[in-house]
Order: C-alpha cells, then structure tokens, then sequence
C-alpha cells in the first residue's frame, strides 16, 4: 500500500495534501470489502515496514481501546440536549426525520461513524451488529449514522448490511455532540495498529465513497462515538466520544448500557 493510501485510510482530506503524487483511482461500490486472508496478510506485512520498522515487531492483536469518554446523561448538556431535539436526519428513502425520534419512543443504541467509506466504521458496524440479537431481545434499537449523503448511506447499507443507517450531511449531530475532529486525532500509533489489523482481517476501505468531494473536504478529520439515549427525546444514559480514529469502547459496556 502506497504511503499516500495509508494516510487516506484514516483521512480522505489527507490525499490534498499528496494528489500530485495520487494514481488514478478506479474502485467503484462493486468493489469486495473483504478479501483474501493470505492477501489481506500480505499487504498487511507492507504496511507495516511502511509505517514504521519498529511496528513490524508489534501484534496487532495486542492493541488496547482509548477509553474515549463514557457517562451518564449529567455529562450531557441541557443546552446539547436542546440543540439535538432541533438536528434531522435522512433516511435511506431521503426522507429527514428529527434526530430524536429515532429514540424518543423506545431505547436505541445510536453510533456515529466518522464517515461512510471508512475502515474502522465497517468494523464499528460489525462489532455492533454482532449483539444486535441482545438488543432486539431488550427491545432496543440499533442505529448508524454517518456524516455523509443519502447515496453514501445507501451504499455503506448495501456493502455491510447493516440496517438503520442515516445520514447527517450538514454533521448537525456532530455538532451538538460535540465530537473531536482534527489532524491529532486522526493520526496517531493506535489508530495506524487497528488498520493494520483491519487489513489483516480483510476489511477494505471504500476508496469511491472516501474520495467524494464532501468527504473529503468535511468529514477527513470528524471523529465519531456512540450514545445509548431514550425513550424520551432528552434522555441520553451513555456517551463515548472517540477521543481517536477506531476509537470503539468495550461492547459489554454498551450492552450493560443498553440492557
């Protein structure tokens, strides 16, 4: 994997930085996400003696969680509260749906991807779907939103079969959650290790949808998190805020969380 693409892995807005040097890009959505695993090994190995020699020396296993920022609703605003019973969000079918509906009648575990073609999000969607089971014996929705249009939402759908997704292409929630965005939490050792281990498990970035000019030009740097919130619009019981790219808690929490 070229140096270029490494970097754009964890920010598309990176690739203005080195577009001179780019080759042109010709994925589209057809494009596998997963692929073989002696591949997937292989290029790993590469990325590797790219990032650094000293990594190759490193399990990628051993990567720990950064314990982002988890808490009951007293860490969530009033005046965040407010501002969220005012954002909406698009659903697939491209209608725009208040944020809070999503969980004023019931309980929803709500994840927020940092954007639709990217790595650590697929996995962010797997790992939550994997105990979509647990939820739906609690009666809890799970829900996925990216900052991104309706079309990017569809396909993020369609390559990871996850339902619920919504977009937020004004990053409104973002906003009133306020979730870290910015350079130093976009690179940084842990978040290189997690790829690395994503690349050896067969995840694949979605190069179309990471390269679309919105994404690039907004959604590089975003950071995103989880919240278990509801019923009730202003009852928000869980917070994480990634403090990093990948940054995922511990999934028993948001199940004690959630149910």
């Amino acid at each position: 994997m070229p140096v270029f693409e490494a970097m754009a892995v964890l920010s598309p807005s990176a690739a203005l930085l080195t577009k001179t040097l780019k080759p042109k890009i010709t994925t589209n959505h057809q494009t596998p996400i997963f692929l073989n695993k002696s591949t997937a090994k292989l290029e790993s190995s590469k990325i590797i003696s790219i990032c650094s020699p000293q990594l190759s020396n490193t399990k990628a296993s051993a990567i720990s969680r950064s314990p982002g920022i988890e808490a009951g609703s007293g860490l969530v605003s009033e005046d965040t509260k407010n501002i969220l019973d005012t954002v909406e969000v698009f659903g697939l079918n491209g209608n725009a749906i208040p944020i809070s509906d999503l969980w004023k009648d019931r309980k929803a575990v709500v994840a927020f991807a940092r954007h639709f073609g990217c790595v650590l999000c697929r996995r962010r969607a797997d790992y939550l779907a994997a105990k979509k089971d647990v939820m739906d014996a609690s009666g809890v929705a799970l829900v996925l939103i990216g900052p991104g249009s309706v079309d990017q939402a569809k396909t993020f759908s369609e390559q990871t079969k996850f339902k619920g997704v919504y977009a937020d292409p004004s990053h409104s929630s973002y906003k009133a959650l306020q979730f870290v965005s910015g350079v130093s939490t976009t690179f940084t050792p842990k978040a290189g290790l997690k790829i690395i281990q994503l690349y050896m498990e067969g995840y694949r970035q979605d190069w179309k949808l990471s390269f679309e000019g919105d994404t690039v030009a907004k959604g590089g740097w975003q950071q995103g998190g989880i919240i278990v919130a509801g019923p009730g619009k202003t009852n928000i019981s869980y917070i994480h805020k990634d403090k990093e790219a990948g940054d995922d808690p511990d999934i028993e929490d948001i199940i004690k969380a959630c149910c």
